[in-house]
């Protein structure tokens, strides 16, 4: 027995399903790029929850936010290219929320970091102690794993479809 693996994109996907009896492999990430072609950028859409913990599918396109996280998060660029910008947080700018990933209300005042510039398959470290925002030229997808926090959206009625 063999496989195809096909990866899609933003701009060329098929809408996976799963029938009752069926082997998950076939659908890992299928959806993904539905959820973004129909999310705003930087919408942090649930996709996979376990207990405390999710992946979020994010469109990407413009400048984000500043974001911050009392825990590291990793991203894994799926379509596009994203760059990751990094910044220390001062001891008054730490996340006070529990888990998950949270706006700051204005720019990072730590120093500058650096910056990730990830393409296709690509996992970036969003590391704990630092704010992050990510810019895109043109549209892009990536996961980001992490806890639910105060950007997790779930839209399970709305992303789940069965057949």
């Amino acid at each position: 027995m063999s496989f195809k693996t096909i990866v899609a994109s933003l701009d060329s996907y098929e809408m996976g399903s799963i029938e009752l009896n069926d082997d998950l492999k076939h659908y890992a990430f299928s959806n993904i790029f539905d959820v973004a072609s129909k999310s705003a950028p930087y919408e942090r859409v649930m996709v996979v929850s376990n207990l405390d913990y999710c992946a979020e599918a994010v469109r990407a396109e413009g400048a984000s936010n500043w974001y911050m996280a009392p825990h590291d998060e990793f991203a894994i660029v799926m379509d596009g290219e994203i760059e990751f910008e990094f910044h220390q947080l001062t001891d008054e700018e730490k996340p006070t929320h529990p888990q998950g990933a949270a706006k700051m209300a204005a720019d990072p005042k730590g120093p500058r970091m650096g910056r990730v510039v990830a393409r296709r398959g690509h996992e970036v470290l969003l590391p704990e102690g630092s704010a992050y925002r990510l810019k895109a030229a043109k549209p892009s997808v990536c996961i980001i794993q992490t806890s639910v926090g105060p950007e997790s959206v779930e839209k399970w009625s709305e992303i789940c479809v069965l057949s």
